[in-house]
């Protein structure tokens, strides 16, 4: 598969899973994280994964990401099915198309903020500045800020920064707030609708708290690996009147 990913469906969705299942075996015993998951995500909507730990939540993202591959399934991003790419265009999809906010920061504690978000921007086709991606996520007065420096709502909205810089097609966020209280939280969450409506990336949001499901377009709920339920939001509500 060519490593540049191209677009063979423009006017399809972005992301489709098809009847994914993932099979994880553990000595003698198999777990099935997945059972039969089929969804499709539009271009530029923001959706919530819902559910408890241990639904499929993680494991599900991490497929769509190219950081894991189904036991059976396909996912095709924009037409083009990731099972048939090699290794090198898989790496490519993960540098070019998808940026990934997780719960705990990765942020290199010698490096300022300016400077994480700068190890990306790098390595990217068609970056922001790092100045730039900062001050959407409204950390630009915290770019010369080392980590240590930051609190954890601060140091998780340089993460942000950090996926965004390098334009992502999809942005996927596994549990952003999870070790966040109320007030951190919610200014994470404006971070993340802030780029899902200015930039129009796709995002993919998975959480265990109901609440933020009312932010999104659409949340798939999950339970033991299946999606139980799906629910569109007629109007999405602002983070800031979230409540939890």
């Amino acid at each position: 598969m060519s490593q540049s990913f191209a677009v063979r469906d423009p006017k399809g969705p972005v992301l489709s899973a098809r009847d994914l299942a993932k099979v994880y075996t553990m000595g003698e015993v198999q777990v099935h994280a997945l059972r039969g998951v089929s969804l499709e995500i539009a271009d530029g909507e923001l959706i919530v994964l819902l559910g408890p730990s241990g639904s499929g939540k993680s494991t599900l993202l991490n497929i769509l990401g190219g950081l894991d591959v189904p036991s059976s399934g396909q996912v095709l991003y924009r037409g083009t099915e990731l099972g048939r790419a090699d290794e090198a265009a898989l790496t490519a999809y993960r540098r070019n198309v998808v940026g990934f906010v997780f719960q705990f920061y990765n942020l290199i504690p010698s490096l300022t903020a300016r400077e994480n978000v700068a190890l990306v921007t790098e390595i990217s086709r068609d970056p922001m500045r790092p100045d730039e991606a900062l001050e959407l996520v409204g950390m630009g007065d915290r770019a010369e800020h080392f980590p240590s420096q930051m609190s954890g709502g601060q140091q998780q909205r340089v993460a942000i920064a950090r996926a965004i810089a390098k334009r992502p097609d999809l942005l996927l966020c596994d549990e952003p707030t999870g070790a966040l209280d109320l007030s951190t939280g919610r200014v994470v969450l404006e971070a993340i609708e802030r780029v899902n409506r200015e930039l129009h990336t796709t995002t993919v949001l998975i959480t265990h708290n109901a609440a933020i499901a009312s932010m999104a377009d659409r949340v798939f709920s999950l339970a033991d690996g299946h999606v139980s339920s799906t629910v569109h939001n007629d109007i999405r509500l602002p983070p800031s009147e979230i409540r939890w």
